[in-house]
């Protein structure tokens, strides 16, 4: 399905239609008929996001709306007319625009026709020039080459590995070293980059890494969701190269080879025990490398970079946080499970599946692509709820199964060990719903274990603690200790085995 909602928000940031295409990896013609059907409805972005995916799909394609075909270009007498003088892309596309018109077929828009054309210059081994703009794209890859760093106590030799980014217009070059080419080090090294530069680019550049990006066929780009996320952050739009095409990410290519001999191998021979000492290294080198005059032009890549750093975007005032995705289904008592802590959700998404976005710091809960409520994250052991008031339905009989009434009924049928158990879980919690759940794993152990013993493992458990919980009378089961008598701790002996100090004689002459 097309994801009409990033190229709706990439068009927002004035992202063009063939570039969206591309970091998409749909046809130019979809882009320019999404756009196309979102202005006649009159809708703008802000309308737009706020609806969910499939509202969004059902507003621009209502059921019934069929597809338009169009006439392909002879691209052969295209390629062989362009070659005569005065003759240019432009003028063929408007005599294909008449041709169609009389004919009553359906003609391409002239970038449409443009892209088809560039496709098949591709495959007739033609070749194209590439504009570089200031701000427009910035080229990411790791180097082939690592660097070292020893453990002062061991002696052991680990690898670091070279983040290497730059900007194609200016060729202003940033380097980081990390133990790790993970997902978390790939991220940093893009926020780290930007900060460097003081700015984003439009467009990312990368290479295929599965840190970045999952699918990248000639029909389909599929980013990683974090990757993803931090460009929708900075508000870029994502190429990847193409799988052996060097050429698509020609600058970091070679700025790659140039890292690795003005700063690799001008320290080969240096020690270095930590990796900040060895960032501060290829800071310092790096300084250098932008500074250094370029041999065919009378500017260095900083003076260039000085131009083109009023064209990146602004930064977002708080930088990206990696984030991990999981996801979840709402609990009749409209809360999900996140590392063993549980979130309210609107009571109106019980029991449905929702996509969970979870930071350091954060966890939101989304919807069909649409954020329903966030919480600050938990981690105190004591408090393992965070329920908001606007998540709970009015009245708990009217929209849920469950209710503390019922759980008491429940367990009264069972014994009145068990009642009591139970009174002692739904008191134990702030929130009284908070308790379901405990709650139904008890009275369900019935199931497994019979009313009887699970009757006496309750009364075995109240035995022992006053506020037994589930996992308590549950060991309780597991072991068998419900059909033992409980017992008086053993009295001490009084003898014992110690020989006393006649034994040894003492006293005697």
């Amino acid at each position: 399905m097309t994801n009409y909602r990033e190229i709706l928000r990439l068009r927002s940031l004035g992202v063009n239609n063939k570039q969206i295409a591309e970091s998409m990896g749909i046809a130019r013609q979809t882009v320019i008929t999404v756009l196309q059907r979102a202005a006649s409805l009159e809708l703008d972005w802000r309308e737009m996001e706020a609806l969910s995916d499939r509202e969004l799909a059902m507003k621009l394609y209502p059921p019934g709306d069929g597809k338009l075909a169009y006439k392909m270009p002879d691209y052969g007498y295209v390629h062989k007319e362009l070659a005569r003088p005065g003759v240019t892309q432009q003028l063929l596309w408007f005599e294909y625009y008449e041709q169609c018109r009389a004919a009553g077929e359906i003609p391409y828009q002239l970038t449409q026709f443009k892209k088809y054309y560039r496709e098949y210059a591709v495959k007739t081994k033609a070749t194209m020039s590439v504009n570089r703009k200031p701000g427009v794209l910035m080229e990411v890859d790791w180097a082939g080459q690592t660097a070292y760093i020893v453990d002062a106590d061991t002696g052991e030799v680990a690898n670091a590995y070279i983040f290497v980014a730059a900007l194609p217009y200016s060729g202003y070059a940033y380097a980081e070293a990390f133990t790790l080419r993970d997902q978390e080090a790939w991220i940093t090294a893009h926020v780290n980059a930007f900060s460097f530069y003081g700015g984003a680019p439009r467009i990312l550049v990368p290479d295929n890494l599965k840190t970045g990006v999952i699918k990248n066929t000639k029909t389909e780009v599929i980013l990683n969701r974090a990757y993803q996320d931090m460009a929708e952050h900075y508000s870029i739009a994502v190429i990847p190269a193409r799988a052996r095409k060097p050429k698509d990410k020609a600058t970091v290519e070679g700025v790659v080879g140039i890292v690795s001999s003005f700063i690799l191998a001008a320290i080969r021979d240096q020690t270095f025990f930590t990796l900040k000492e060895l960032n501060e290294v290829i800071k310092e080198r790096l300084h250098v490398l932008n500074h250094k005059p370029f041999q065919k032009k009378d500017s260095s890549r900083a003076q260039m970079f000085l131009e083109e750093r009023a064209s990146l975007s602004p930064l977002p005032k708080n930088a990206f946080e990696l984030a991990s995705w999981k996801t979840a289904k709402v609990a009749f008592n409209y809360h999900i499970e996140v590392d063993s802590r549980f979130y309210s959700v609107p009571h109106e998404y019980i029991k449905r599946q929702v996509d969970v976005r979870v930071t350091r710091n954060m966890v939101e809960v989304f919807f069909e692509g649409l954020r329903i409520c966030s919480h600050i994250r938990l981690y105190d052991r004591k408090d393992r709820y965070s329920t908001q008031d606007s998540h709970m339905p009015p009245n708990h009989q009217k929209y849920i199964q469950w209710n503390g009434e019922r759980f008491r009924n429940w367990a009264a049928k069972i014994g009145p060990q068990t009642t009591v158990v139970v009174e002692s879980i739904l008191a134990g919690y702030k929130v009284e719903q908070q308790g379901y759940r405990s709650c139904v794993a008890l009275l369900k152990l019935s199931e497994s274990y019979g009313p009887q013993r699970l009757e006496a493992a309750c009364g075995k458990a109240l035995f022992y603690t006053p506020r037994p919980n589930y996992k308590y009378v549950q060991a309780i089961l597991k072991t068998g200790q419900d059909a033992l008598e409980p017992c008086a701790p053993t009295p001490v002996p009084v003898s014992g085995f110690t020989r006393g100090a006649d034994y040894y004689g003492r006293g005697r002459a």
